[in-house]
């Protein structure tokens, strides 16, 4: 049972070559905008790699690049289908040609799909990966003199600005590790000799943040140094003051900016997705229509146009049984290549 036919007569298949022409060039474009989406959101996640454990979120950037540019391909493949379509004479040469085309095609189409659930699916791995990557970030922060943390603190730095956040969860994970250097700390002083000795793993713990945590909007001075001490600051109480600190925690906000990120690319990969199945379906439309017309002396007359040849069943049974052969017969070729070939020589005749 043939599956959606339409009748299509000459009028209308030149219209369908027509419109598909030009609508194949609207989806060459927009599986360019897939590709620069895809390089944007890599770059933006290569540019806070120092913070991040894992990196299997790159999995939607690679994919969107690479069926971007396979839909670039696909489409101007498709533009000189439905060129040739207006031709009955050079139509025949993309006969062989169009059925692993189209295979090849929706297989690459619906890998948008799959990058637009995997944005969203891959959430709770990003914040995961930005939870150990920051806390990892934090800790090394006072290691400048460390091949390979030399940059930690300015990335941490200037991620707090930019984001205007403080520490992993807020600005209390900062009270947690030692982020001011050795070399930086005068042992000679009382005050640093007894905070060092409080502390069991010999770490200088205070309840203080970088700069970088410092809320500019704020209309007091910037508070960074005794924040749980009211009688360290005049007119103070950290139970009740907002700190002049950033409140939320870098966490969150990366979180937040990298789903709104994906959040706007969502659509617009949908939107790609959506129109590339729509080209596929009309150019399908298209070629079973113009096979009617090959050999055919009248190249106006009607034809029938349509998704499948047989039903959906049949179709699947068919091609279940199509790779069945292929396989046996690759299995009976590697069998046959490595059966020796030479067989025990005669034995020659005894000689007088």
């Amino acid at each position: 049972m043939v599956l959606l036919k339409i009748k299509f007569p000459f009028q209308k298949r030149v219209r369908l070559a027509q419109g598909l022409w030009l609508l194949s060039w609207v989806a060459m474009f927009s599986g360019a905008i897939t590709f620069a989406m895809g390089v944007f959101l890599k770059t933006e996640l290569h540019r806070r790699s120092e913070v991040m454990h894992s990196m299997d979120i790159h999995i939607v950037p690679n994919l969107l690049m690479a069926v971007g540019l396979a839909s670039v391909g696909i489409n101007i493949c498709a533009g000189k289908v439905c060129q040739d379509s207006l031709d009955p004479s050079r139509f025949p040469r993309w006969k062989t040609f169009l059925p692993p085309f189209f295979c090849f095609s929706v297989f690459l189409t619906s890998l948008l799909l799959v990058a637009m659930i995997l944005s969203f699916a891959l959430q709770p791995s990003l914040e995961e990966s930005l939870k150990i990557g920051l806390k990892n970030g934090i800790r090394f922060y006072k290691d400048t003199d460390t091949p390979g943390r030399c940059f930690q603190k300015e990335t941490i730095d200037r991620l707090q600005i930019e984001f205007q956040c403080c520490g992993n969860t807020n600005y209390r994970d900062w009270f947690e590790v030692q982020w001011i250097s050795n070399r930086y700390l005068d042992f000679t002083s009382k005050e640093v000799k007894d905070r060092v000795k409080s502390n069991v793993d010999g770490r200088y713990l205070l309840d203080g943040v970088p700069f970088s945590c410092c809320n500019p909007a704020s209309p007091r001075p910037c508070i960074q140094y005794s924040l749980l001490d009211n009688s360290a600051h005049y007119n103070y109480e950290y139970q009740t003051e907002e700190l002049n600190l950033y409140n939320r925690g870098c966490r969150q906000a990366l979180v937040k900016y990298y789903m709104g990120l994906m959040n706007t690319i969502g659509p617009c990969v949908l939107f790609d997705f959506l129109l590339q199945m729509t080209i596929l379906v009309s150019l399908r439309y298209l070629q079973t229509a113009m096979e009617g017309v090959i050999g055919q002396e009248n190249v106006e007359i009607e034809t029938e146009g349509y998704i499948l040849e047989k039903g959906v069943k049949e179709t699947l049974l068919e091609t279940k049984e199509k790779m069945k052969k292929l396989l046996q017969f690759a299995q009976v070729g590697d069998a046959s290549a490595t059966t020796p070939e030479t067989q025990p020589e005669a034995e020659k005749p005894a000689t007088a």
